[in-house]
């Protein structure tokens, strides 16, 4: 089996290159050996003044204009208090993927 999921982490404070990190994080994802996964995006620095916040993360990277019926999830946090890490680890080990079929 596989990896169940990708973790992406991100600097909610940097507005000037989440377009970037978008265009990396559909790269990444479109690897066919990723097909399958689901996706944990941290969206670190929410203790910063000014973050983004989970929706504007969400529109800026077009998440659902690429990863298509697989599951994802964006957890604000701060690495800095740790605040939210354990909650994104959590829904990672709630994630359930379907074991790959094999192909003849």
């Amino acid at each position: 089996m596989g990896p169940k999921a990708l973790i992406f982490v991100i600097d909610s404070c940097d507005r000037e290159r989440i377009q970037e990190a978008g265009e990396e994080l559909r790269g990444v994802m479109e690897d066919d050996n990723l097909r399958d996964v689901g996706l944990l995006i941290f969206a670190n620095k929410q203790d910063m003044p000014g973050a983004m916040k989970t929706t504007e993360i969400n529109e800026k990277l077009k998440l659902t204009s690429f990863m298509g019926r697989r599951e994802w999830h964006i957890q604000p946090c701060s690495a800095i208090t740790k605040d939210g890490l354990y909650e994104g680890f959590e829904w990672i080990s709630k994630l359930q993927i379907e074991p790959k079929r094999e192909q003849f």
